[in-house]
């Protein structure tokens, strides 16, 4: 029997998939909720699909690859955020009317979230939800471990008992490390583009929190949740807990000012000393090229050399240098 022609319902089985929304009301509005954790489901399969790229390319080495995957992610969480804004055209009372029927069942069951979490390093799940596959995954390397094993190879200095560690642990953070993410971000390159993804993917994860607790507040208060939790409160406790603290303590190490460049940010511009330069090693930054006042940082260790601001400035008035927007105040940098 010949194969029937692939179509567009085909392939994507429409029929199996339009099929699966089943309201137990009436309530015009229980589709709708329906349909958007449906949804939220979809996304989280993707994820984890692509979290599964991502950990592979940085086992292999690829940045450039790694950096593409991790962006994607990043993108997919800032798609599930805004799902939330249709969420909340759902008033306290449309919810109020299918509530009820929804028993026991709750997101907190969602199996798939938690296996993101796990992928990027929770751990300490409670044993009632621990099953096979949630065993398996809390028993591999999670994200973070793969961004130490990319930048061991890349020639940075990863202590091997961080590497070696059982990833069963949770990970509470390193002093040894975090020296290291500094020497990474030291120098404009893939790995630090790479470590800024995937904070990026963090604060995705950090804002799904947030905008989840003031949607449940919205909806239904202080109430108990439809699965016996405590709703809100629940939720809150789990707002600022980053899957990547490493990455987040070493800010502030990463903005200290250039030693040519005096930061004023009451006045918000820095203004160069002629005829002098920075000594701190690997700084390009010298006073001679830069002659109007301009408020740039030097993160790290370097700030843009004057062609490089010339021209940033001519092309968009503004530098993008190693993950800081920093504005220009009319510069006039003499060219090359």
């Amino acid at each position: 029997m010949a194969e029937a022609e692939l179509t567009y319902g085909s392939y994507l089985r429409l029929d199996d998939l339009l099929s699966c929304q089943s309201p137990r009301t009436g309530e015009h509005d229980e589709l709708l909720f329906v349909v958007i954790h449906q949804v939220y489901e979809l996304w989280f399969k993707q994820i984890l699909h692509e979290t599964a790229l991502l950990q592979s390319r940085l086992e292999a080495g690829n940045g450039a690859g790694a950096l593409a995957t991790a962006q994607r992610v990043a993108k997919i969480l800032k798609t599930v955020v805004g799902q939330l804004d249709i969420l909340e055209t759902m008033t306290p009372q449309q919810f109020a009317a299918f509530r009820p029927d929804l028993g026991g069942s709750s997101g907190f069951q969602s199996y798939q979230f938690r296996y993101i979490e796990a992928v990027l390093g929770r751990r300490g799940f409670p044993r009632t939800v621990m099953e096979p596959e949630l065993e398996t995954i809390v028993s591999r390397r999670p994200v973070f471990g793969s961004l130490l094993s990319f930048l061991r190879a890349s020639g940075f200095d990863v202590p091997p008992d961080v590497l070696e560690r059982d990833p069963r642990l949770p990970w509470e953070g390193d002093d040894r490390v975090q020296s290291v993410l500094v020497d990474v971000y030291a120098g404009s390159s893939t790995p630090e583009e790479v470590c800024e993804a995937l904070i990026d993917i963090d604060e995705g994860i950090q804002e799904w929190r947030y905008r989840h607790v003031k949607m449940v507040e919205r909806v239904i208060g202080a109430k108990t949740g439809t699965g016996g939790s405590t709703g809100a409160d629940y939720l809150r406790s789990t707002l600022f807990r980053p899957f990547f603290p490493d990455l987040w303590a070493i800010r502030s190490r990463l903005l200290s000012p250039c030693p040519v460049l005096s930061l004023d940010l009451d006045r918000a511009f820095a203004s160069a000393t002629a005829g002098s330069g920075c000594r701190r090693r690997g700084c390009s930054a010298t006073s001679g090229a830069v002659r109007t006042p301009l408020w740039v940082l030097c993160v790290g260790s370097r700030v843009p050399t004057a062609p490089y601001v010339n021209r940033i400035d001519e092309a968009r008035g503004r530098i993008r240098w190693r993950g800081t927007l920093a504005p220009l105040y009319r510069p006039n940098v003499p060219r090359r």
